[in-house]
Order: C-alpha cells, then sequence, then structure tokens
C-alpha cells in the first residue's frame, strides 16, 4: 500500500538533471564526478569544477555496427583491467523499474561494440556483471542465470530450469515491491563460483486484470501475487562451481515456503556466503553462514521481536545489495530496535554483537559508512520528528556528532561520495530549497554552490507546524496550510491529507509540504483549512514503541488516532466548519480514508478514496503479515481493520478513484467495496481509469483528468471559503 504516486520536487528535479541521477547515483572511482547519461552519450560530470563535464562515450561511440542510432544507455560498469564498459541499454520496466534490456561491451581501444547474449530475446538481459577477473560477464535471461566467455562469446547455461514459476537470479513480483530484491545472484570475490537465488512460484497463484480497451476482444494479464494468508515462493540459496560446472543447494533449515530471504551476499574469503532469513511472520530473524562446498550452514546471530522486525529501514537507497564489512571482513555492521532506539550495532562472526550508536534517538537511515577513517555517517532528528540532519559517530561506539550545521533546519538529504571526503547536498524546509550544492565532509564546508534554489512566496501560504494531544493522551504532529486573509472569527472547512501506514510519513518539514497536486487552483485562495496529522504507526523516528504500536492495528489504531485528532483540533481551533469536513488519500490512505468515513461518520461528511485496499485479505502477504500477523491465526483483525467492515456505516459524499491495471493494490478492492454499498443503498461515485497503474499517471490526459475530477467532487461536496 505503498503511495508511488507522491513524487517530491526534489526527484522531479534530478530527473531533469538525467536519468541517472533519478537512479542511483553512479560515482567516478575518485569519488569526485558522476557519470551522466545524455543526447550528447556517456558524460563526466566533475562535481567540484561546475562547467567542466567531459565526455567518457560520445553517442558516436554508442551506434552499433550496422545501426543509424545510438544505444540508449541507462547504466554501465567498468572492467576490473579498466580496459571495457559493460552497457545496460533499450531497457524495459519489470514491474516498477527497468531492470531488463540489452547489454553490450565497448572495447576502449578498438571502439567496438559487442552485444552479449546472442540468441536471447531482446531486451531479456537482466543484472549482468563481470567476474571478478573480467574475462566473462554472467547474467539473467527468462529466469536462468547465463555465464559469457568474453574471448569468444561463447554461453554456459547454469540453470535450466527457469519458467514463470521457478524464478534463478531474480525475484518474483512480491519479493521486489515489498523487500526491494532485484539481482539474485553474486559472483564470489574470487570468481569461482556464483551463488544465486532460486525461487518456487509454482505454488503463487496469479491474479488476473483484464484489459478490455486495446484490443477488440478483451485479454487478461496475469501477476504473480500472493496475498496474505497465501503461501510464499518456496526460497533457496545455489552455489555454481565454474571449474566442475556442477550445482550445490545450501542446507538452511527450515521450510523454504515459511521463510525468507531478503539478503545473501559473499563472504570476504570466498569460502561461504551470509544470509539473512526472515520467518513468515517476519519477527524473528537469522543471520546465516552457508558453506560453498559442502552447502552446511550454522545461524551466527538471531534476533526477535513482539510486532516485527524492519528490516528496509537498514538499506540506503531501497537497495538490499551489499554487506557491511569492517575490519577485513572480520565484523560487519547491523541495524536493530532492540532497545527501543533503531541503533547500529557491529557484529562478529560469532555473533558477538557490539552498540555503537548509544544515545536515545532513532537513527533514521544509514547514509555512508566511512571504512577508512572508521566514521559513520546517518540522518537523525531527535527533537523534531518532522526533521533530518546528518550525524555522525565513530565506529568504536560513542556520542553521535550533529554534521549538519544549525543554520540548515528541515529535512537535509546526502548523496555521499564513495571517498567519504565530499557530499552532493539538499537542504529543504518549508521556507527554503537549496539543491545540488557540494559540501565537505566532515566539515561541511560548502565547496560549490547550490545549483538550484528558492524561497517560499511570502504572498502564499504556507505549512505551519503543531501538536495536538488526543483525549488518548497521544500528541500528534500535524501541519496545517490556513487559508488567505485568515480571519480566526470565521468558520472554514478543513481538508485532512491522510495516509497512516508504516510506509510513509505525511508530516515532514520540507518545501512543498502542504501542496495538493491534485488541487487545480490554490485551496488556500479558495478558502480551505488543509491539514494534515501523524498517527501512530508512521515510521516517524519516535522510538520503536511509536512504529510498533500499530502491530495487528491497522485500520484501528491510526484510524482512532486520526480521528481523535480531528476532534482535538475541532476543540482547539474554534474557526473549524466542523459541518464541512473532507478527508483523502491514495493507496494506505486510501484505506484510512474509507475506515474513517465507515468508523467515525459523524466527524467526515466528504471523502475521496484513491487506490484503496477495502479488504486486507487481498493485499500481497509480506506486507500485511509483516504488520498484521497471520490470517491463519487471527484473522479478526485483518477484518476489524479492513474498510469493508464500515461500508454499511457510510453518511457522506464518497468518490472513489482505482485504475483498473492496478498491479500492486487491485481493482477487485473497489469492486468488492461497490458491491458492501450497493448492499446497503449507499450511494457514491466511481471513477475508474482503464488499464491505469498504481499510479493513475498512464496515457494522455489523465492526471489533469483526476486533479480536475478530484478538485470539482470537493467543491461541490465540501464547498470553500469562509462563513
Amino acid at each position: 500500500m505503498k503511495n508511488i504516486k507522491k513524487i517530491t520536487a526534489i526527484a522531479l528535479y534530478f530527473l531533469c538533471l538525467s536519468p541517472l541521477a533519478a537512479q542511483k547515483t553512479q560515482w567516478t572511482p575518485d569519488g569526485n564526478a558522476y557519470y551522466s547519461f545524455t543526447k550528447k552519450g556517456v558524460e563526466i560530470v566533475d562535481v567540484l569544477h561546475p562547467g567542466k563535464d567531459q565526455t567518457l562515450l560520445s553517442s558516436n561511440e554508442l551506434i552499433p555496427a550496422g545501426s543509424s542510432e545510438a544505444l540508449k544507455v541507462q547504466s554501465f560498469q567498468v572492467s576490473p583491467d579498466g580496459k571495457s564498459l559493460l552497457l545496460f541499454a533499450n531497457t524495459k520496466k519489470v514491474w516498477r523499474d527497468n531492470t531488463r534490456g540489452d547489454y553490450w561491451i565497448f572495447d576502449k581501444n578498438t571502439k567496438k561494440l559487442t552485444q552479449l547474449g546472442k540468441g536471447l530475446p531482446a531486451s531479456s538481459l537482466m543484472f549482468a556483471k563481470y567476474s571478478p577477473d573480467g574475462k566473462k560477464v554472467a547474467y539473467v535471461s527468462k529466469h536462468n542465470i547465463y555465464i559469457e566467455d568474453l574471448s569468444n562469446n561463447q554461453q554456459t547455461k547454469i540453470t535450466s530450469d527457469g519458467t514463470d514459476g521457478m524464478i534463478n537470479g531474480t525475484f518474483d513480483w512480491v519479493y521486489e515491491e515489498e523487500f526491494g530484491t532485484q539481482d539474485g545472484f553474486r559472483w564470489s570475490p574470487d570468481g569461482n563460483k556464483i551463488a544465486y537465488w532460486k525461487l518456487d512460484a509454482r505454488g503463487t497463484k496469479n491474479f488476473l486484470m483484464i484489459n478490455n480497451t486495446d484490443s477488440l476482444y478483451s485479454f487478461t494479464i496475469p501477476v504473480e501475487y500472493p496475498k496474505a494468508g497465501e503461501n510464499p515462493s518456496g526460497c533457496s540459496i545455489w552455489f555454481y562451481d565454474l571449474a566442475s560446472g556442477s550445482t550445490k543447494k545450501a542446507d538452511i533449515s527450515g521450510d523454504e515456503v515459511q521463510h525468507y530471504i531478503p539478503r545473501m551476499e559473499w563472504v570476504l574469503d570466498s569460502k561461504s556466503v551470509i544470509l539473512q532469513q526472515l520467518n513468515r511472520k517476519q519477527n524473528q530473524s537469522k543471520i546465516i553462514v552457508a558453506d560453498a562446498d559442502s552447502g552446511n550452514s550454522k545461524t551466527i546471530y538471531t534476533e526477535t521481536d513482539a510486532a516485527w522486525i524492519d528490516i528496509k529501514s537498514r538499506w540506503n537507497d531501497n537497495d538490499p545489495s551489499g554487506w557491511d564489512w569492517i575490519d577485513n571482513g572480520k565484523e560487519f555492521l547491523w541495524l536493530s530496535e532492540k532497545d527501543g532506539w533503531r541503533h547500529i550495532y557491529k557484529i562478529d562472526m560469532n555473533g558477538k554483537e557490539t552498540l555503537i550508536t548509544k544515545d536515545a534517538f532513532d537513527v533514521i537511515k544509514p547514509e555512508f559508512f566511512d571504512i577508512q577513517n572508521k566514521q559513520i555517517y546517518f540522518l537523525a532528528s531527535p527533537n523534531n520528528a518532522t526533521q533530518k540532519y546528518l550525524y555522525k559517530v565513530s565506529m568504536k561506539g560513542g556520542k553521535a556528532q550533529k554534521v549538519t550545521p544549525e543554520t540548515y533546519t528541515g529535512s537535509n538529504e546526502y548523496t555521499i561520495s564513495p571517498n567519504g571526503k565530499i557530499a552532493m547536498f539538499t537542504n529543504d524546509n518549508v521556507n527554503t530549497i537549496s539543491i545540488g550544492s557540494v559540501v565537505s565532509l566532515p566539515e561541511h564546508k560548502e565547496l560549490v554552490a547550490a545549483k538550484r534554489s528558492a524561497k517560499a512566496d511570502p504572498a502564499i501560504a504556507k505549512a505551519e507546524f503543531f501538536q495536538v494531544t488526543t483525549q488518548d493522551g497521544v500528541t500528534l504532529d500535524g501541519w496545517v496550510v490556513k487559508p488567505k486573509n485568515f480571519d480566526p472569527n470565521k468558520k472554514y472547512p478543513i481538508v485532512f491529507t491522510v495516509y497512516g501506514e508504516p510506509a510513509m510519513q505525511t508530516v515532514t518539514d520540507s518545501f512543498y509540504t502542504g501542496w495538493n497536486g491534485l488541487y487545480t487552483g490554490n485551496m488556500a485562495e479558495d478558502g480551505y483549512l488543509y491539514v494534515s496529522l501523524e498517527n501512530r504507526g508512521t515510521p516517524a523516528p519516535k522510538g520503536r514503541e511509536w512504529r510498533k504500536s500499530i502491530y495487528r492495528k491497522i485500520g484501528q489504531l491510526n484510524i482512532r488516532d486520526q480521528a481523535m485528532g480531528a476532534k482535538a483540533l475541532f476543540a482547539k481551533w474554534p474557526y473549524i466548519d466542523t459541518s464541512r469536513v473532507a478527508v483523502w488519500g491514495w493507496s494506505g490512505g486510501g484505506s484510512s480514508t474509507l475506515n474513517l468515513l465507515g468508523q467515525y461518520p459523524d466527524i467526515y461528511q466528504t471523502g475521496i478514496a484513491i487506490a484503496p485496499v477495502a479488504n486486507q485479505l487481498f493485499y500481497d502477504n509480506i506486507y500485511q503479515e509483516r504488520y498484521m500477523g497471520l490470517p491463519q491465526e487471527n484473522r479478526e483483525d485483518f477484518v476489524n481493520g479492513s474498510p469493508l467492515a464500515y461500508a454499511k456505516n457510510l453518511k457522506g459524499n464518497l468518490l472513489l478513484v482505482h485504475g483498473t491495471g492496478d498491479d500492486n493494490v487491485h481493482y477487485q478492492n473497489t469492486e468488492v467495496y461497490i458491491n458492501e454499498l450497493v448492499k446497503y443503498n449507499k450511494q457514491f461515485q466511481l471513477m475508474s481509469y482503464p488499464n491505469r497503474t498504481h499510479s493513475i499517471d498512464e496515457g494522455e490526459g489523465t492526471s489533469l483528468h483526476l486533479a480536475t475530477l478530484f478538485t470539482k467532487f470537493l467543491k461541490e461536496h465540501c464547498p470553500p471559503g469562509a462563513k
């Protein structure tokens, strides 16, 4: 139920810079520049000397023999000897990202381009990477793994059972969606073996989406989608030995269908791999080492939690690949909430742990492990959960030091160079935004001025932050954008925007906070109070108890916090017109909107729910079971937290919006909710967008149509302006 529609202005800005910057920054070896892919070819952007960019590969050099067009390169790798480049081009989307395409070798001496995977389907290769000696490249195609010898382009197929149901070297839909896993194989450091994931998805049922518009006869689009209560794909780890051509399965204890393996990497000596195994309920995590020759494994570390173990917070850029080794592979860094805060630990290969960050506040996210200088950089905000600042701490442990200067308030973001000496820096708060400056670390001295900056227009109302305490004694952060020419002696309609689930915060101190991209016009000028409240269970840096209190209570605890927060505001702000109260949300926010209308119909008169989950049993197992448990054990929690149970209580005005091609939150949710509304003669408005996905932005005119619809409905049923 993640709202992928929400793209920040910062992300949009970097998207305009280059396709690369919108993905993961690809630095040069010295860490002073990064690569940008433009119409000119592949360029080297000098971070420290703007305007002195160099061309690594011109567009003319990217034209294959027999073609008149240059390759559209998305990324590349440099060979270990530096003599060739592995280019990823002509890419295609797999669910969220462009992870399949064509791979080419560019020889820097001969300037020759050679395509890999000849004979395999076009744009079918995935995750190609050089062997450590640079003489081979391994890749995935159609769920099988291949090794190609670069001296003669001979292919060796190391798995042969790959099908839509048997997946080698990559992952199924739900692993990618919920764990961020995509690349599913690893070369050993010595290049003699490959370790890879094998997922058995043959027991996973396909959810069939239907396309009624793109051909004379409708057709179905199958998505392998394990819903809550359904078994996940069986997951195992295998080894391939290049010398013998043999494969061996890692002997990992536990039922493969009742466990997940979201992380796996080689130990630096190439003799074994280290992996993280989660049980089905995701409240037990084991770190396991498996020997590559014998397959034998042993558990070196176990962690449990009464709710769930939050693993994605450990990963920078939503990428679980890599292992954070220190002390030449004798120890590694790890995150845990076991003491009530999200803290960084180091763990040795015998499982002995040592706490590094000892301050009583959360690590929001690790940013960079500076192995050479034995420093860790991370984001935190001890005193204000709406903000983010850079801190550093010694790997030996101790008190963390704030790196971000006091003058930079708000939400600070860093892209730190691999050399650990510089970072591209963005400062973002409701008053100002400054993007793309370069600062030194740890001094935080500005080396290059921001590429773009702006200040809030004083004539335009901006978000103001507040806190409100509910009758349950819970203090919620919030923001409000007040109407233009606000008069506290008048009465104004109030519109709440809500998310409310563990995947996202809505109350953050950033430049575009309070902006509603679905409203055609200006809400403040039209006379609305626009508000958001941060309920318990969202990923705010307020400690484990704040985040985990929602366990088995999604659709209940978060909904009560929102409703009681609204009531507290009604009592605190006499200028709210309680006869004009609206709420809207997308995805998990759409679910919250329906629950608020159904559970508290006397508070909210109008709601707009976009792509909502109406029945929690219809969402995917990894997400829903992580936060709600297993339906086989506590089905009543799923039922009681679902909007479907409260549709009969609807009193107000409802606009339901959903894309029929939503592979994330299926349109099925809206249809079953409609059935319930019909059953109880509840009138509502519906907008179905044919074949649109969860973002509802495909197709000419779609975004404008949705915004126009949203605005028209809101104005009609929650009229703006003071009274």
